[in-house]
């Protein structure tokens, strides 16, 4: 009698896909959150295997700071067009418009934690009970401890040492009203899981992933974007690399690594040679030892 083997690759899609249809079968309106870089990207492609033929049956939602590259933007708004799928966007600049969070100031300024509040707004306006994120357990130690569906009570916080047990693949997905569930389909997979898969699917991703030639600012021990956002000081010189990105967040917060990978074959080489974490260039997760998880327990992604 033969025997059937799937490779890793297809054990992970495969625990990917099954996570996604649980979502739909146990909750009445989930989303994705969709920010444009790759990991949102990847669930955006199994939940299209997970549900084919038909369309991925929930809306994506993104948090849009104002902050953003412009090339994000452009690749968010040709994946919905493609998908025909809807785009639910809730924009920080409103949130500090309407005065529900207050900006930061300073050289150092990020929107990142103010999309808290717009996150969670989002949420209870358009009634979401469960949010499906990118986020992976190899990304950063507050990841770590998520579980695949991850409760939120009903002030959308985190608690870690309050999650439930997920015993043979059997999750529970009931909650009170008010209360919702982030979900996280590749939880088990590694930056190097997703760039093979990225290549052997040939998925299509922004390009500020590949190396190009960027205006940059040295800054805590980075390459961060030049932009209209940015506040130089004295000292500090724009100068033009050829750079990559390893994560996309605010063009404020995110800085790249000087590259010559320009293809995905290159990026994989290049990865697997990696010692630092993959948010190790986030400006965002340097402000405290406990940066992720203080935001995540608020109601970050």
């Amino acid at each position: 009698m033969s025997k059937y083997y799937l490779n890793y690759l297809d054990e992970l899609e495969s625990e990917a896909i099954f996570i996604l249809r649980e979502v739909w079968a146990q909750f009445e309106n989930p989303v994705i959150l969709f920010s444009g870089g790759k990991d949102s990207i990847l669930v955006t492609h199994l939940a299209k295997k997970a549900f084919y033929p038909a369309k991925i049956p929930f809306p994506l939602m993104h948090v849009d700071t104002g902050h953003n590259f412009p090339e994000t933007i452009q690749f968010r708004d040709d994946i919905i067009k493609e998908l025909g799928v809807d785009l639910i966007v809730g924009s920080v600049q409103e949130s500090i418009d309407d005065g529900r969070v207050a900006e930061e100031k300073g050289k150092n300024a990020t929107r990142n934690a103010l999309q808290i509040t717009t996150l969670l707004d989002a949420i209870e306006t358009n009634k979401v009970d469960c949010a499906i994120g990118g986020g992976r357990r190899d990304e950063e130690k507050a990841r770590a401890k998520e579980r695949f569906f991850s409760h939120r009570d009903d002030f959308g916080q985190w608690d870690p040492k309050n999650q439930r047990p997920e015993l043979w693949n059997i999750f529970n997905g009931k909650h009170f009203e008010g209360e919702h569930f982030r979900a996280f389909p590749i939880s088990n997979w590694t930056e190097m899981d997703v760039w093979n898969y990225i290549k052997r699917e040939n998925i299509a991703i922004p390009s500020l992933y590949f190396a190009h030639e960027r205006e940059v600012v040295w800054r805590q021990d980075t390459w961060i974007p030049n932009s209209e956002f940015l506040i130089l000081e004295d000292h500090e010189e724009v100068v033009t690399k050829k750079i990559r990105f390893r994560t996309l967040g605010d063009i404020t917060i995110t800085g790249g690594d000087e590259s010559e990978a320009d293809t995905l074959e290159k990026i994989a080489i290049e990865v697997a040679g990696m010692r630092n974490t993959e948010r190790g260039n986030r400006s965002d997760d340097k402000r405290s030892e406990s940066a992720m998880e203080d935001r995540k327990r608020q109601g970050y992604f």
